[in-house]
């Protein structure tokens, strides 16, 4: 019997009717233009908006809507998206030299406006009372969230302007991420100057950039410090939660499609070794031997970044372990090592490697044979085996 699909937050289970999620999609657009009309006909610094201005009013309206209609939907919507849209159009207003109380009025006469029209939908379906309150308190938390994030934007883009913070956050950012500790005391006195909040654990991101390319610079996440003009450029990210659990939606905002690589989540006191294994983790995707497009997330990579550490010393063992396929054939010693590393990860299961290769499982019993022969009684040994998957998992093709 399958288990029954949770509602989402706040909404009491099973009672939103499928009938009210597809109106509420089908009048999407319809709202949204009735909702910028709204905001233009009630709030005076958005009756003559245009161009970019125009487009980022049109934006939050159909982002705030959607992401509450999808929520309606169903339950594990991520907030993060909806924040950073918002983060973004309160930075874009500070940037234009609007004011914040226009835009906080503009969200709660487009979010009233919004809930008058979609409200009237979900009551004509005749929901009951405790569901209607439920939808209500939704469309108010979304528009909370998204006023609190605007804010921040805002905030964060004044400070940024004003030139006060930029060069504490940098000195800040050198503190955390250099050769020796940075002392506690420090770092709070430079903190507590650059306003920012002292998180317990970090991630650091590096990324690759064009520098011809002005108009697409990065931005910097909510709560981030940043440094674009290292080398290699640089993020260093609060982590949620003390986790590796980022939002790949946010980092994507930020970063745009440049390859850039998030590296383990450490404590605050460690960061700088974030930022190495980040470090040694681009420089692998850039040599092809890591996934070099997107994000690489170093957390999903760490058996390749401890095989990495030292290249001369897993060289010096690739060569000492494999030393008896050197009297191999070139030809054929590939298929052997192929093979090998094949039977070595199936577990010693000729099946399970036959199918690995898709080769007939006579076969691998007769380049095993060629494999024992070569490498005697020690292919059966933890310590031979053990040196043969590390060798040939760091280059299986040799």
């Amino acid at each position: 019997m399958a288990a029954p699909t949770p509602a989402p937050d706040g909404l009491p289970a099973g009672s939103v009717p499928p009938e009210l999620v597809g109106r509420l999609r089908r009048q999407l657009a319809f709202v949204a233009d009735e909702v910028e009309n709204e905001v233009r006909r009630q709030v005076p610094e958005y009756a003559q908006t245009e161009g970019a201005l125009e487009g980022r009013l049109r934006t939050g309206v159909v982002e705030a809507l959607t992401f509450f209609v999808e929520h309606v939907a169903g339950p594990g919507e991520e907030r993060a998206a909806i924040k950073a849209t918002y983060y973004e159009l309160g930075r874009s207003t500070a940037a234009a030299g609007r004011s914040l109380e226009a835009f906080q009025s503009a969200l709660r006469v487009g979010g009233l406006h919004a809930w008058r029209l979609m409200g009237r939908t979900a009551k004509d379906l005749g929901l009951d009372s405790a569901l209607l309150s439920a939808l209500g308190e939704l469309a108010f938390r979304t528009l909370h969230e998204a006023a609190e994030a605007a804010a921040a934007g805002y905030g964060e883009a004044r400070l940024r302007d004003s030139g006060e913070w930029e060069p504490r956050r940098r000195q800040l950012l050198a503190l955390l991420l250099g050769e020796r500790p940075a002392p506690p005391d420090r770092v709070r006195e430079l903190a507590h100057g650059a306003r920012w909040a002292v998180p317990e654990q970090v991630a650091v991101v590096v990324f690759t950039t064009d520098p011809t390319d002005v108009e697409h610079a990065p931005r910097t996440p909510a709560g981030a410090l940043a440094d674009p003009d290292a080398h290699p450029p640089r993020l260093l990210l609060p982590a949620p939660d003390g986790s590796d659990r980022f939002d790949d939606r946010d980092l994507a905002l930020a970063l745009g499609d440049r390859p850039a690589v998030l590296g383990p989540t450490v404590p605050l006191a460690q960061a700088a070794q974030s930022l190495r294994w980040a470090r040694r983790a681009l420089d692998l995707a850039e040599r092809g031997l890591l996934p070099g497009q997107g994000l690489l997330r170093c957390a999903e990579h760490l058996p390749a970044l401890l095989l990495r550490s030292d290249e001369p010393l897993l060289a010096h063992l690739a060569a000492h372990a494999l030393a008896p396929l050197e009297a191999v054939p070139e030809a054929h010693r590939d298929r052997l090592r192929e093979t090998l590393l094949a039977w070595l990860l199936g577990g010693s299961n000729v099946p399970d490697t036959a199918a690995r290769l898709h080769v007939h499982p006579q076969t691998v019993r007769y380049r095993l044979r060629q494999l024992e022969q070569l490498f005697g009684d020690g292919l059966h040994t933890p310590e031979t085996r053990l040196a043969l998957v590390l060798a040939l998992q760091a280059d299986p093709t040799g």
